[in-house]
C-alpha cells in the first residue's frame, strides 16, 4: 500500500502542440479592482468616461504597497460588478466597453536601446512598479519588490518549468515568442549587475532547449545564458526545487534566495518586464490555457487581461457534457480552486481554467499507508496534520510545521482513500496564522 509517486500524467499533448489562438477583441473587459493581496481600492474614473488603453483608472491597496490599476482596452466605463477572481472569491469588477481602436494612451511610448542601456536599478524599479507588474506564474508579488533586493545576487534564473498538469501556455509563449522571454531576463540581469542567467525547463521539453539555445545564440551572444534541463515530476517546478537542481543552492524554509544569491522570475513576468522597459507598457494581455476533458476544443489563447472565460469556452465550441456534470478548476489540478461557475474573468495572474468530465470520488477512511508522507516533497506529515485538524489540536498543528506546505496537492493525489488531504494541510496553515 506504501506508495511514494512524484510521477503525474501532465495531460499537456492537449494543448501544447497547437498554436496560441488571439482572441483580443472581447466587446467588454471586466478590470479587477481587488485581488488575493489588495483588498480595498480607488476608482478614479466613473461610468461614461472615456479611457485609453494602458491608461491607470485606479489603484489598489495592500499590506503594504500598492498596485496602479491599467484600463487594457480603449473604451467608455461601465459599471461596477461583482465577479470570480481565480482566488475562487467574488471581488469588484469596472466594466470597460471596447471601442475596438486600440488608442493607446500617451504614456505607451517605447525606449531606444539606448536608453534601456542607461537605465538603473531604481530606474527599472520604479518603472515597474508605474505599469503594475507581479508575479505572473500566479503568485502576484510584485515584482518591482523583488527587482529592489540589495542582495548581492549572482544568478537570474527563468523558471520555465510549468510542472502543473495541463498547463501550457509558458509553453506555448516560449515558442513564440522566446525573444521577448529572454530579452526580460537580460534587463532584470542588466539592474541586477548580474552576469549569469539560467532558463529552468523540463528535460522532456526538447523543442524549448532547441529554440531558446538558437535565440541565445544568434541574438543574445555577449550574454552567458545557460538553458538547463530538469527533472520530470511534480513539483519540480516549486521554486527551492529549481534552485536546488540546477544550481545546487538548498535555500532553507522562511528564507529568501536572494540571501543565497539567487533571484527567480516566471516566464510571463519575464515578458511582462520586456513589455514594461521596451514598450512602457503594462500587462494588458496575457497566455491563459482552456483545457480539460470536458471541453470540446482545448486551447491556449492570448488573451486582453478581464476577458471573460464564458466567451473563451464559445469560442471552444463549449462543453462536451451538459454545464451541471463538469467539474471546474481555476488554475492547475493540483494547486488550482474549484469552483460551480463558468462566469471568471481572466486577471494578470490567471494562468488556466481546466474543465473537467464530473467523476464521483468517495473518500474512504484512512488506511494508514504512508503515501502522503512518503510523497511530501516539503517532509512533512500530511496524515497527522488532518489528524489534528479534526481534533483543533493547534500546538500539534504547528509541531509538524503544517506553515511549510507548499499546498502542491501531491498528498491529496497520491492518497489511496481519496481523501483531500491537503484542504485539511491548508487549513491547519490557517488556524495556526
Amino acid at each position: 500500500m506504501i506508495k511514494k509517486s512524484r510521477k503525474v500524467r501532465d495531460y499537456k499533448e492537449l494543448t501544447k502542440a497547437l498554436p496560441t489562438m488571439r482572441f483580443l477583441e472581447p466587446e467588454s473587459v471586466y478590470i479587477h479592482l481587488q485581488n488575493g493581496r489588495c483588498k480595498t481600492y480607488d476608482l478614479y474614473v466613473k461610468e461614461g468616461d472615456y479611457v485609453k488603453l494602458g491608461e491607470v483608472i485606479g489603484i489598489r491597496h495592500g499590506g503594504f504597497f500598492e498596485q496602479p490599476i491599467h484600463a487594457t482596452v480603449s473604451g467608455t466605463v461601465g459599471t461596477v460588478s461583482k465577479k470570480l477572481h481565480r482566488t475562487g472569491r467574488k471581488v469588484d469588477c469596472v466594466e470597460i466597453r471596447n471601442d475596438f481602436k486600440e488608442t493607446y494612451h500617451e504614456s505607451i511610448v517605447d525606449r531606444t536601446d539606448q536608453a534601456i542601456a542607461e537605465l538603473t536599478q531604481d530606474d527599472m524599479v520604479q518603472i515597474l512598479k508605474e505599469k503594475s507588474l507581479v508575479g505572473l506564474g500566479g503568485s502576484g508579488f510584485p515584482s518591482y519588490i523583488k527587482l529592489a533586493t540589495k542582495e548581492k545576487i549572482d544568478t537570474v534564473v527563468i523558471n520555465a518549468v510549468e510542472c502543473e498538469p495541463y498547463l501550457s501556455s509558458d509553453y506555448r509563449l516560449i515558442l513564440e515568442h522566446p525573444r521577448r522571454v529572454i530579452a526580460g531576463m537580460t534587463y532584470i540581469m542588466q539592474a541586477l549587475h548580474v552576469k549569469t542567467g539560467i532558463i529552468a525547463i523540463k528535460k522532456s521539453k526538447d523543442p524549448l532547449y532547441q529554440v531558446l539555445t538558437q535565440v541565445i545564440k544568434g541574438k543574445f551572444p555577449e550574454y552567458d545564458i545557460q538553458v538547463v534541463k530538469l527533472g520530470d515530476y511534480y513539483p519540480q517546478g516549486w521554486e527551492i526545487e529549481v534552485f536546488r537542481n540546477a544550481l545546487g543552492i538548498d535555500v532553507p524554509h522562511g528564507e529568501l534566495p536572494m540571501k543565497y544569491g539567487v533571484i527567480g522570475f516566471n516566464v510571463s513576468t519575464a515578458a511582462g518586464v520586456y513589455d514594461a522597459i521596451k514598450h512602457n507598457l503594462p500587462v494588458t494581455k496575457r497566455y491563459f490555457t482552456l483545457t480539460g476533458d470536458a471541453i470540446k476544443y482545448p486551447q491556449n489563447y492570448r488573451v486582453k487581461v478581464g476577458t471573460s472565460v464564458k466567451k473563451l469556452i464559445e469560442l471552444s465550441d463549449g462543453f462536451k457534457e451538459d454545464y451541471d456534470k463538469v467539474n471546474i478548476i481555476m488554475g492547475g489540478p493540483m494547486m488550482g480552486v474549484s469552483t460551480v461557475s463558468c462566469d471568471v474573468i481572466v486577471s494578470k495572474t490567471t494562468t488556466s481554467v481546466i474543465v473537467l468530465q464530473d467523476t464521483d470520488y468517495e473518500e474512504q477512511p484512512c488506511v494508514r499507508c504512508g503515501s502522503c508522507v512518503y510523497s511530501c516533497p516539503a517532509h512533512l506529515e500530511p496524515v497527522q496534520i488532518m489528524n489534528a485538524v479534526k481534533r483543533n489540536d493547534k500546538d500539534v498543528m504547528k509541531g509538524l510545521g503544517a506553515y511549510k506546505c507548499i499546498e502542491c496537492g501531491l498528498c491529496a493525489y497520491v492518497c489511496t482513500s481519496k481523501i483531500h488531504v491537503t484542504d485539511y494541510v491548508r487549513k491547519a496553515k490557517r488556524l495556526i496564522g
